[in-house]
């Protein structure tokens, strides 16, 4: 047989009759593949090939088994049950016809079979077979390709999180942070490191939008901060920096994304901090004496990095001094920007009241996520939700001899 021929659709004709198989193969050889049967058993074993049959046509009253029970036989077999089915009876009932299809049965022809209608029938099941088996080999592609990337983002993602610096639990500046993603591969980031021994630079930026390219972006931008590589560039100065990454990160070379960011430097010996923000959600520093302390929001005025051109990018540093007690939380939008149940966007006033409400031996950040998952009335938040908590444990000698002093 030549390959032409094997393209054809393969059907099995079953009928205890050879005059009423010699019809059916006269009406249909020309467009398809013929086998024939003339009982159930041999209608079994061929339907069971590995050249299967794409469509049977079966008698329903033969001798031995009949056509229904070479259905039923052909719908509890995992290699057969697939295979659609045509009725052929000399029963022209309308219950005869209504059984058959609800035994399994895809349609009903009832004898004697008219050629024409016999080729329009059997032409439109196939195509309508057909066409349910690409679909369902699309779905199945889709599902798959759907499971691939679910993989690679949850990879991704994985990747990401161990970017992110261990928390610091001893010494005399602690950081712990708390990051959720969201359903999607987001942008959040962040780091902290000493650029030398009396400055310490911490920093949380978050890249517009949502998926691989906002996620790649983070990276980039976590990587060049944490390896200092933005040439000309002081990073003891806020200022600097954001201006240099302004210029290393053009939204015309990113694919029109953008970032905010909150950079801060703490020097050492002076207790000074020193901070500068691109259009980031303001830093909450907790300042003074442990049982005494006031709330500043350290507000991030600068333009988002790379949607302005370097030379009339504006960004202004600016510098405090920290008391014996001092606390900063850093926290991306999606802390705050939540939306509740009620269909209302939880603000970043109403987070600040919560943490300000929140007693300062509790654990603040897992409070603040579990407050948030009940507004929002799901674990699963839209946005990432990215914190860090920085606590500056150290004292200088004159704030150790006011202490005692009180």
């Amino acid at each position: 047989m030549n390959a032409q021929a094997l393209d054809k659709p393969l059907i099995l004709l079953v009928d205890d009759m050879p005059a009423n198989l010699h019809v059916l193969v006269s009406a249909l050889r020309t467009d398809y593949r013929i086998k024939t049967a003339t009982n159930g058993e041999d209608a079994l074993e061929l339907a069971k090939l590995a050249d299967r049959p794409e469509l049977i046509l079966l008698d329903v009253m033969m001798p031995g088994m009949n056509g229904i029970e070479v259905l039923q036989h052909l719908r509890e077999s995992p290699d057969t049950f697939e295979i659609p089915v045509i009725f052929i009876s000399a029963d022209t009932s309308e219950q005869s016809q209504l059984d058959g299809l609800e035994l399994g049965a895809d349609d009903y022809l009832t004898k004697p079979v008219m050629t024409t209608i016999l080729q329009v029938r059997v032409r439109n099941l196939l195509r309508r077979i057909h066409s349910e088996q690409e679909r369902n080999e699309a779905y199945r592609k889709l599902a798959e390709a759907q499971r691939r990337l679910a993989n690679e983002v949850a990879e991704a993602a994985k990747y990401l999180r161990s970017l992110l610096p261990k928390p610091i639990k001893q010494g005399p500046i602690r950081v712990d942070w708390r990051f959720f993603p969201s359903t999607e591969l987001g942008g959040d980031s962040f780091g902290y490191h000493w650029v030398d021994e009396d400055h310490f630079a911490v920093y949380l930026l978050d890249v517009s939008g949502h998926g691989v390219g906002s996620s790649l972006l983070s990276v980039s931008a976590l990587d060049v901060l944490r390896s200092e590589a933005l040439p000309s560039t002081d990073f003891r100065d806020p200022n600097q920096v954001l201006k240099g990454l302004n210029s290393a990160f053009s939204s015309d070379l990113h694919d029109g994304k953008f970032f905010t960011i909150w950079y801060g430097v703490f020097r050492k010996s002076t207790r000074q901090l020193s901070f500068a923000g691109a259009g980031h959600p303001p830093g909450l520093l907790f300042n003074g004496v442990r049982n005494t302390h006031s709330l500043s929001l350290l507000e991030s005025q600068g333009t988002l990095i790379g949607i302005t051109p370097t030379q009339e990018a504006e960004f202004e540093s600016k510098t405090l001094n920290l008391g014996p007690f001092a606390k900063l939380i850093l926290f991306s939008d999606g802390v705050f920007e939540v939306e509740q149940m009620n269909g209302e966007i939880w603000e970043l006033r109403d987070m600040v009241n919560f943490i300000c409400t929140t007693p300062s031996d509790s654990y603040l950040m897992d409070q603040l996520l579990y407050h948030v998952h009940e507004l929002h009335g799901s674990d699963q938040l839209t946005d990432d939700f990215s914190i860090m908590e920085i606590d500056w444990m150290g004292r200088r000698a004159e704030d150790l001899q006011a202490l005692k002093a009180n």
